[in-house]
């Protein structure tokens, strides 16, 4: 696997895929924002989600000879976190606000994972991480308006606690990591299937105005299965086999920022002032924490 890891790194392949990667995620918050002209947000994530889910399990099925799920109550656990909050919770704060500054909040996520990690992995919060998360506190309490009323308010709150769950996924997942029978790909799957089936419970049960099966959003839709939901999982899987964690790390970090800039072109999403400090400070500490964790990672390969 060394061998394989430091041949890929030179030729560049796993930089390609995580650039690919990169653009697929930070453009599809505009492609979601369009969306959601013409459906219901949790509409959107179920028809999104699960499509995407068999095609995931039809790859489990053709690369695993055991393809049975393992570690089923954690699996679920994470496919609530992960599926069900983490990708429709987003799509709810969407439809009420910006997609750029969306984005910025989800990525939150890297803060909150810090902060769970102590109590819950024991990992202790060290020297500069203290200094990312203040920044990314600052970050929030300037773009959360807390003065704000209505949608812009609700979407702000919604975002923040995806990241939120998301990080409650990451901790679920290095918990799963423990078992040497954990598989990526498997659990992925299975985690993307259970969770969505609240997803369509809630999209079945809650009124909500017929879809509006218009050009823009079939490609949205086929945008996000087929590319978001899994090309770019796949080539997140291979991203993680061949480079070191930190780096793959700071290669997402590019997301949030593909993310204002496309809503920024496309959209006409312009921040006010107090935003993009807020945003400005979010970034500079996620970039922080990108780096601790490139550094350490380096050390420990000496």
């Amino acid at each position: 696997m060394c061998a394989k890891r430091t041949s890929d790194t030179i030729s560049g392949k796993p930089i390609l895929a995580l650039a690919v990667m990169s653009v697929i995620w930070g453009y599809n918050w505009v492609v979601m924002k369009e969306a959601l002209r013409f459906c219901d947000p949790f509409v959107f994530a179920a028809i999104r989600i699960f499509p995407a889910a068999i095609c995931l399990f039809i790859i489990l099925l053709w690369t695993k000879e055991d393809w049975r799920p393992r570690q089923v109550r954690w699996t679920v656990l994470l496919g609530l976190l992960s599926t069900t909050v983490g990708s429709g919770l987003p799509l709810w704060a969407l439809a009420g606000g910006a997609a750029g500054k969306t984005a910025v909040l989800l990525y939150t996520m890297p803060f909150w994972t810090i902060l769970l990690a102590w109590p819950m992995l024991g990992e202790r919060i060290r020297g500069l991480e203290w200094l990312a998360v203040i920044l990314a506190f600052v970050g929030l309490a300037l773009i959360v308006a807390v003065d704000a009323v209505g949608a812009n308010l609700w979407a702000s709150v919604l975002a923040v606690i995806a990241g939120i769950s998301w990080a409650g996924s990451a901790i679920i997942t290095r918990i799963m990591r423990r078992d040497p029978e954990f598989d990526v790909l498997s659990v992925t799957a299975w985690q993307m299937i259970y969770g969505a089936v609240p997803l369509i419970i809630i999209s079945v049960l809650v009124p909500s105005p017929s879809i509006q099966w218009t050009p823009v959003f079939i490609s949205a839709l086929l945008y996000n299965v087929i590319l978001v939901c899994v090309v770019a999982f796949l080539l997140w899987f291979y991203v993680l086999e061949r480079l070191q964690a930190g780096m793959a790390t700071m290669g997402t970090l590019v997301t949030p920022v593909l993310a204002l800039v496309s809503a920024r072109i496309q959209l006409g999403e312009i921040p006010s002032s107090r935003e993009a400090l807020g945003i400005i400070s979010i970034l500079s500490g996620i970039g922080l924490l990108g780096a601790i964790a490139f550094l350490r990672n380096r050390r420990a390969d000496k």
